[in-house]
């Protein structure tokens, strides 16, 4: 007998028109849309084509009309400079439009773009709103961003503006952002009349006569701007993410479409009420800081958490707790590599017995595959459902999780659940066919995406066929590679890419890193594949270990090559791994394993933009040399 959330799938399926019709009634719109979806041009769809409406009105003015304006928005909590802030729902409303009324100022009209340069501070999320207000296009570029990266997105973008702040800090220094933006402006082609800056006490930037504008005088002096009607189709955000060829891809975001998937996905993913505190601990620079930081607990009505911190060493790996029980959070949303990071701090959790968990009701964890061993660890610990759930950046929000608000499905180990309602998700082969359930293969989503999902790439349409939609006719492919069981549960094990050939047989590095995680001694792994004159490729495994380990290094890996030899078999050929002190990240918490092969194999490699500490790479290099890889 099919259950609730089967039966929600299913219409989903069958009758997007009034599946998608009844979430649009939960957005405010200023004039009604002509259709539902419009796909007379795939892939190239748009849904609710003919409305009007804007996004800062419905996650910001509409809650003040209703009487909501004393709630608090955004609690600001940094514990790396000691501070802490309250923002109502009615001083949001305050600061955003007077920010807008600072962009008109400066000649920011609907469909300009504004490039929003900025650290973890309640001015970014005002800024960004600030842009939907005028029913201008930001682009948020994570902050401390390298000049020739941020130069990139400015040529593409062709920003009228850029609103930066002097700095940003983390544990132990500081990031001076004013040098950088002044770099890639002089290194990008397109000219940036004016730079608003917001000065940070911790460091003050100097200002360029004519172009630099003190973020505090002009919102001293600005008229406040009012909301200004856009399409819902067209353009709320552009978010870069690397590109293969170096050059990043601007996905675009309409503004629609975006709310009535996040809005919904609050209640029934998340199961969290308008009123309640939600806490994403992401970056703003990241899909999930636009998602799940800004928009999607302000379109709901809730009161969102803006962290400025990091998991651990702000001041220990209790942080998270800390924060939970002080600000009474009821849904935690972070990257699994979190997790691993404050278990290795703190394997036994006893941080945590300090404080009051009693709020929290559900963990969700996303940004990177969660291994069994980090899940179990934190069940236990918390003793509140984890849900692993996966997404990317071109969708906005999730493919696949366990929709808490519908129906708790049982939780399979290594799984993110099912997909999603509004995602056709299928296990595709070369040739563009189902593969047998269990089986794997890419996983690809049927057109059309779901309301959220990108409609293109930014003046890039030819590119966005060729990335996505070029391998497989009538398929968004996500480059991700795994399998689905006989329940329809997905289990994504990989990066396409990252599917290693090893004497003809196709591994996931994912089942070998389940492997290693499960080590006692094992705090965190990865598994990349290097090349083999005999094989083609075999498998590397790299160990961080638990703090306070006492076992040699050589056991440790002597343990885990049996271990993978014992449950994967003899095919796996896993036969090397070495003990690190930390893994290369981005600074969203993805491990660089495509960086870390390029390493091993001697080749010459480009340091990724988004890599959080750079002088991790020769630790890695010296270690691999250790057993002898890395040789040039």
């Amino acid at each position: 007998m099919a259950g609730q959330f089967d039966k929600v799938y299913q219409r989903a399926l069958d009758d997007p028109q009034g599946f998608w019709t009844e979430a649009a009634s939960a957005i405010d719109w200023s004039k009604p849309f002509d259709a539902v979806l419009d796909d007379t041009n795939s892939p190239f769809n748009k849904w609710f084509p003919g409305a009007e409406c804007n996004t800062c009105y419905n996650a910001v003015d509409r809650h003040v009309e209703a009487g909501r304006g004393d709630q608090n928005a955004i609690i600001y909590d940094s514990p790396i400079t000691g501070k802490q802030r309250k923002i109502t729902y009615l001083e949001l409303q305050d600061k955003v439009a007077q920010f807008a009324g600072v962009l008109r100022g400066l000649g920011v009209e609907k469909g300009d773009r504004v490039i929003i340069y900025m650290p973890m501070v309640p001015q970014t999320a005002v800024a960004m709103l600030a842009c939907a207000r005028l029913g201008a296009v930001h682009s948020v570029v994570f902050g401390g961003f390298a000049p020739n990266e941020l130069a990139t997105r400015v040529t593409d973008a062709k920003p009228k503006a850029i609103v930066a702040a002097s700095c940003g800090i983390e544990p132990g220094r500081i990031i001076e952002y004013m040098p950088i933006v002044d770099e890639a402006l002089s290194i990008s082609s397109h000219e940036v009349p004016n730079v608003v800056v917001l000065q940070r006490e911790e460091c003050l930037a100097d200002l360029k006569s004519g172009r630099d504008h003190d973020w505090k005088a002009l919102m001293d002096a600005a008229e406040p701007a009012d909301c200004v009607p856009v399409a819902a189709t067209d353009p709320l955000y552009i978010l870069y993410t690397s590109g293969t060829t170096g050059q990043p891809k601007g996905v675009v975001r309409d503004n629609g479409g975006h709310m009535v998937a996040l809005k919904w996905s609050m209640k029934n993913i998340y199961n969290t009420d308008p009123g309640e505190v939600y806490w994403a601990a992401s970056d703003v620079g990241w899909v999930v800081g636009h998602s799940y930081i800004v928009y999607a607990p302000l379109l709901h009505g809730c009161t969102s958490i803006l962290f400025e911190g990091k998991p651990v060493g702000t001041p220990d790996a209790g942080v998270f707790w800390r924060i939970i029980a002080e600000h009474k959070v009821s849904t935690l949303f972070t990257a699994p590599t979190a997790f691993r990071a404050i278990k290795r701090e703190d394997p036994d959790g006893k941080l945590l017995e300090q404080y009051d968990m009693s709020s929290l009701r559900t963990l969700f964890l996303a940004g990177e595959r969660t291994d069994p061993d980090t899940l179990s660890w934190a069940e236990e610990k918390l003793k509140v459902p984890v849900i692993d759930h996966w997404w990317q950046t071109e969708t906005g929000w999730p493919i696949a999780s366990n929709c808490m608000g519908i129906e708790v499905l049982p939780v399979k180990p290594g799984s993110p659940t099912r997909a999603v309602p509004g995602y056709d998700v299928q296990v595709l082969d070369t040739a563009g066919h189902e593969v047998p359930r269990g089986e794997m293969g890419a996983i690809c989503v049927k057109l059309p995406m779901p309301p959220s999902c990108l409609p293109t790439l930014w003046n890039a349409d030819d590119r966005f066929i060729e990335s996505y939609m070029a391998d497989f006719s009538g398929y968004y492919e996500t480059g991700d590679a795994g399998y689905m069981d006989e329940d329809g549960y997905i289990f994504v094990m990989a990066r396409t890419d990252d599917i290693i050939n090893v004497a003809g047989h196709r591994l996931s590095t994912g089942a070998m890193e389940e492997v290693l995680a499960d080590h006692r001694d094992v705090a965190e792994c990865a598994v990349i594949g290097v090349d083999d004159a005999l094989k083609g490729q075999l498998p590397l495994g790299f160990l961080v270990l638990n703090a306070g380990v006492n076992t040699a290094g050589d056991e440790i890996v002597r343990d885990v090559v049996g271990m993978v030899r014992e449950r994967i078999g003899p095919v796996a050929a896993f036969k090397s791994a070495v003990v690190v002190d930390r893994l290369p990240k981005t600074r969203s918490g993805k491990i660089l394993r495509g960086t870390m092969a390029s390493i091993a194999d001697g080749k010459e490699y480009r340091q990724p933009a988004t890599i959080d500490d750079p002088a991790i790479l020769p630790e890695i290099e010296e270690a691999l040399q250790t057993i002898g890889y890395a040789k040039k």
